[in-house]
């Protein structure tokens, strides 16, 4: 995972401006409190489909990057399949800093 990103992910997390875990991930999504949306690269393909599917009619930018191991590392938890930013400033600044990676999958 980008160094940069991942400070950003554990200083929004510290903000309290994150939520992880699939109900609460889908409750932002639903709510239109969600800006961002991480998915790890190593989630279940139904995950992959719901997310996609779910972030894509809700209009909410969805980004696949890294392993479960490392989005948790990043937020300082256990592996996280889901992370929800829900502040539209951390969510600009970490899809700047993983948007330049060629490795990671825009969502549409």
């Amino acid at each position: 995972m980008n160094p940069k990103a991942a400070s950003y992910l554990g200083l929004a997390m510290r903000a309290g401006k994150l939520t992880t875990g699939d109900e609460n991930v889908l409750k932002a999504i639903r709510s239109s409190k969600c800006s961002l949306v991480l998915m790890a690269e190593d989630a279940s393909a139904n995950t992959q489909k719901k997310f996609r599917d779910k972030c894509k009619s809700y209009s909410v930018r969805l980004l696949e990057h890294g392993s479960r191991h490392e989005l948790g590392a990043a937020i300082g938890k256990e592996e996280r399949v889901l992370i929800a930013v829900l502040d539209p400033g951390f969510a600009r600044q970490i899809a700047a800093c993983l948007g330049n990676l060629s490795e990671v999958k825009p969502i549409d």
